[in-house]
């Protein structure tokens, strides 16, 4: 019996996952488990300074002594390196800690230190990463600029090589730079002759360099963010980062890894929220018995709790895939960093996936644990109003969530168009089983019923996106302007991963010898799949409409309903279930 090849970036999509394949939480070993409680220490040691803009330079030097700023890099550069789970279980625990300290932390160690690593010379990378992992110094990104956003090719600020050919000579101005209050060394990104895009590491001392007054933020007001002005700035040419002209290159992929920790770190503030939730639902007294007993409160416990554990089984479960294929390029002969980079850049539609879901679950559970508060959330005296604004940033940076959908889908496109991925074959089986009578599943087990509706979810996605390609094959229309279908098809996309994960972990909690509450597990799984299904249902209804005409249009739509026969769920029962399970545990008590 051969081996099935690992996933690889896309396939979730075309081909069918088994629960060994997949690592989950409770499988971390004993030194993965050292690493999150040290995590949990720091975290409950910082408390509210990780809120506090002038302890941001104390947090972080804590966090180098500890040896979390250099987690993710070699030992010859100064790192500590731990595996891939390792550093996303350092993201999650962090995740708790809160907003401010986690932009900072994150800025540093992603966007701050990853061009360094990914693309700096070896010299380049013996110079600044000993001491960016230490604490000694602080990174930061100078990207964005007042007219670029997420049009970061846009950029005004441009590099002029000096008449000597030592020096470039930079001019310019970026803006929303977090971290640059303090930061020592900037990655900044510029035009060569108002040209070539490319990038150069800075020192923040170098002259001409002026900094804004910090920023008046609507929440992280803990992190630093100020305007970097460069007037006439000095560049040693062996600053250059990468290649000239191929700053782009730099830029994008960086942020690959950096969406992955993003949505980690959101999953965090997620639990820490559900527990501080939990805990004022217990202890509020309302007509002679706590809040948490009412339907009402338990329907939003149960739903927060259900889609975190979900998306913690894809979390994990991407780390996993990710880190696999890191150590097998390694063994293939790459260096750590570019099997690193190549890792991420792999499975780019996945941590798309993992940053939108992260933010856009943060920002609903904050939302439930203000509303169960009630007046109280309304209060700078309650922790609610504070994570509240904190994290709608989430949302925005690290590309826009409504950038990582188009993103995801493109990704996806661009390696079935260079034939790294093939969606054609099972997009056109979907069709020709759109002609033929409907087939009853032979499947047996005790989760058949699952494992067809993962496989329904995933024909959805398959017939749209099949006929969205189609039509612009035919001419019909160009997806580069019907942005609102490659929403539609991408969130198809974020609940067929999500969804597939969470039960392969269900599956494989079952199989094996762990200790966990299976009914709990399984009430959280069949509430997040029968609540998927009706979000994809009326997702592949919406993008159908937006293209598709007459008999195709009607063919494709009885497609789409006979894709989505997932039995009917008592979601009542469920959520009570999940949030029974909560209240007893009086905090997020679904890590097991």
């Amino acid at each position: 019996m051969t081996t099935p090849k690992a996933l690889r970036g896309g396939e979730f999509i075309i081909r069918d996952s088994v629960y060994t394949d997949v690592f989950i939480p409770e499988e971390f070993n004993e030194d993965q488990r050292m690493v999150k409680q040290m995590c949990q220490d720091f975290v409950a040691e910082i408390g509210d300074k990780a809120h506090e803009l002038d302890a941001q330079v104390e947090l972080m030097e804590k966090s180098g002594d500890l040896g979390l700023l250099g987690a993710h890099i070699p030992e010859m550069y100064g790192g500590n390196p731990l595996d891939t789970n390792a550093n996303t279980l350092i993201a999650d625990e962090l995740g708790k800690a809160g907003g401010s300290f986690d932009t900072t932390f994150a800025a540093h160690i992603g966007i701050g230190m990853l061009p360094i690593l990914y693309f700096g010379t070896d010299e380049q990378k013996k110079k600044y990463l000993p001491k960016l992992c230490s604490g000694e110094m602080k990174a930061a990104y100078c990207l964005t600029e007042p007219g670029s956003g997420s049009d970061a090719l846009a950029a005004k600020t441009r590099a002029d090589l000096s008449a000597d050919g030592k020096q470039y000579i930079l001019n310019g101005q970026k803006m929303w730079i977090t971290n640059a209050g303090f930061a020592d060394v900037f990655t900044v990104f510029a035009k060569i002759g108002g040209e070539q895009f490319t990038g150069f590491i800075v020192e923040a001392r170098t002259p001409g360099i002026t900094l804004g007054a910090e920023e008046k933020k609507l929440g992280i007001k803990g992190s630093s963010t100020r305007q970097v002005f460069f007037e006439n700035v000095a560049v040693p040419t062996e600053n250059v980062l990468g290649k000239i002209g191929h700053g782009h290159l730099i830029a994008f992929n960086t942020l690959n890894i950096g969406r992955f920790k993003l949505g980690t770190m959101a999953m965090g503030g997620s639990k820490k929220s559900i527990s501080i939730a939990v805990k004022y639902a217990n202890e509020r007294i309302q007509f002679g018995q706590p809040i948490a007993q009412f339907g009402a409160i338990k329907h939003k416990l149960g739903e927060m709790g259900a889609i975190i554990f979900a998306l913690e089984s894809a979390i994990y479960r991407l780390s996993d895939m990710m880190g696999k294929l890191k150590d097998e390029l390694t063994a293939a002969g790459s260096s750590f960093e570019q099997a690193m980079l190549d890792a991420a850049k792999e499975f780019a539609a996945e941590c798309a996936i993992v940053k939108v879901a992260g933010s856009e679950y943060l920002d609903f559970v904050i939302d439930e644990m203000l509303q169960i508060h009630g007046g109280n959330g309304f209060s700078e005296e309650y922790p609610a109003s504070r994570a509240y604004r904190d994290a709608r940033i989430n949302r925005i940076y690290e590309g826009t969530n409504e950038i990582n959908r188009l993103l995801l889908v493109d990704r996806i496109i661009k390696k079935a168009l260079k034939g790294e991925l093939d969606l054609v074959g099972p997009a056109w089986a979907v069709q020709k089983e759109l002609m033929a009578m409907p087939t009853k599943s032979t499947d047996e087990g005790p989760w058949a019923a699952e494992h067809l509706a993962i496989q329904h979810f995933k024909k959805n996605m398959l017939l749209v996106a099949g006929a969205a390609v189609k039509y612009q094959l035919d001419g019909k229309h160009d997806l580069n302007h019907e942005q609102e279908i490659v929403m539609h098809i991408a969130d198809i996309g974020i609940d067929c991963f999500i969804a597939e994960s969470l039960l392969l972990r269900a599956e494989k909690l079952a199989a094996g010898s762990f200790t966990y509450p299976a009914e709990v597990v399984k009430a959280i799984t069949q509430l997040f799949l029968s609540e998927a299904q009706a979000r994809i249902q009326k997702h592949a209804t919406d993008a159908l409409m937006a293209f598709a005409t007459g008999d195709e249009l009607i063919i494709m739509l009885k497609g789409v309903k006979r894709f989505s026969n997932y039995p009917a769920v008592n979601t009542v029962q469920a959520r009570r279930i999940i949030a029974d399970h909560l209240n007893a545990g009086n905090e997020y008590s679904l890590e097991f």
